[in-house]
């Protein structure tokens, strides 16, 4: 893997095994995307991304990883997870891309079963409905 981006994957795990978000902004290029499950169209900045993934991370419960596989050049990884929501199990991966100075520039989840989904989508809109239409733009 990518020395810089290895460095990010593992203040990532860190931060997520702390349950601590805050360092998250120094691993999160300004202009990265976030691809989220619920909606189509992406999430395009640096404050988006984090606003989102420091909010699901208080969501979910009992969140796991399990799996992780690097792509080829070192760049992108996927990590299977698995988690709760109210008594929603899921699972699910994270495809994360990261650029060469291993700033995270690419963030995209994908989860099943559609009622764990569902119970996500419903949960994140209720504590984020106010801000995500702004950053949408």
């Amino acid at each position: 893997m990518n020395a810089n981006a290895a460095g990010s994957l593992a203040a990532w795990h860190d931060m997520v095994v702390r349950k601590d978000m805050s360092g998250l902004a120094a691993i999160v290029h300004p202009e990265a995307t976030f691809r989220s499950p619920m909606a189509f169209k992406p999430y395009h900045s640096a404050q988006a991304v984090t606003l989102i993934i420091s909010t699901v991370m208080t969501v979910f419960e009992d969140f796991a990883y399990h799996r992780e596989l690097v792509s080829e050049d070192g760049l992108s990884v996927v990590l299977e997870f698995s988690a709760r929501v109210g008594d929603k199990q899921l699972k699910g991966i994270d495809l994360i891309a990261f650029d060469a100075d291993g700033n995270i520039i690419d963030f995209e989840v994908m989860v099943r079963p559609f009622n764990g989904l569902q119970a996500l989508g419903a949960e994140m809109g209720a504590r984020l409905a106010a801000y995500l239409p702004a950053l949408k733009g």
